[in-house]
């Protein structure tokens, strides 16, 4: 088969599939099949597929087909500026994370010896974003799950920040020393199970549901990580959290003892990011 019968073919695949933009995964499933960049598929569309590529690609496809998200078929997923390794164990890094990121440099004038924690670091993708902009910093970062942790810890060597980071396998902050750490950073669970039907099917079926899904109103997990972090935090520490608009009349109320809260919305107008400072 050609390369571009076999971009016809699988853009209708996942076109008759209703896989959003099938045109944008097609091209992205073909350049994982052949490793090349999206130049390649442009400059020979003439190429003849072997026979292990073809049947690479058709794979590829009949995953996305399925809703299988792009990124655990590749493995792959940038974030930050930085190629994320990505499985089935963690959530998938999304652009609107970066907003944290952008948060947290803002508060420390991207400097200082800073000790911080990401609670539920998944992939990792905060805790090496934040290592890689802040070299003074010394990061914790926790997960319940072992094999996220996994998926972080190999991020972290693949990306040279492994001697930065401590990694803990604990329920949000559970075991980390109290009045420890200048700031708390998570993008924790925030979703209600009573939103369950306008979350994307593919996030629903193949995205580990306890990191997207927090309880019956998608408070639950953020209600215990507030005074945890508390806790954690020294004074006039910070605390800066992903998430959702839905939930952000009722994250300002839970932070009713804190200082300098603010809720910043992200590129689509939806409150984001919260900070707030312990007294």
């Amino acid at each position: 088969m050609l390369l571009r019968d076999a971009l016809t073919f699988a853009v209708e695949q996942l076109t008759a599939a209703h896989t959003p933009s099938p045109r944008m995964n097609a091209e992205v499933l073909l350049m994982f099949a052949l490793d090349c960049d999206r130049s390649h598929l442009y400059a020979y569309p003439e190429r003849r597929l072997t026979s292990e590529e073809q049947g690479r690609y058709e794979h590829a496809i009949a995953e996305r087909a399925r809703g299988v998200p792009a990124q655990y078929i590749t493995g792959h997923q940038e974030f930050w500026g930085l190629g994320f390794l990505v499985s089935s164990a963690a959530l998938i890094p999304r652009p609107e994370t970066e907003h944290l990121i952008e948060t947290v440099l803002e508060l420390t004038a991207g400097k200082g010896n800073w000790r911080m924690v990401d609670v539920g670091t998944g992939s990792g993708a905060i805790a090496i974003a934040l290592a890689h902009e802040l070299p003074g910093a010394s990061l914790d970062a926790t997960d319940i799950s072992p094999a996220a942790l996994a998926v972080a810890e190999m991020n972290a060597a693949r990306l040279e920040v492994s001697s930065r980071i401590q990694f803990h396998q604990a329920d949000l902050l559970d075991g980390l020393p109290p009045a420890h750490f200048d700031f708390v950073v998570s993008n924790p669970p925030y979703v209600g199970e009573s939103e369950e039907d306008e979350v994307q099917l593919e996030v629903r079926k193949f995205e580990p549901r306890n990191a997207v899904f927090a309880g019956s109103v998608g408070t639950e997990i953020i209600a215990r990580l507030i005074p945890q972090a508390h806790a954690a935090l020294r004074p006039g520490g910070w605390l800066v959290m992903e998430i959702s608009g839905t939930i952000a009349p009722a994250v300002r109320e839970l932070l009713a003892e804190w200082t300098e809260v603010e809720i910043t919305p992200d590129l689509q107008g939806i409150p984001r990011i919260v900070r707030a400072r312990k007294h």
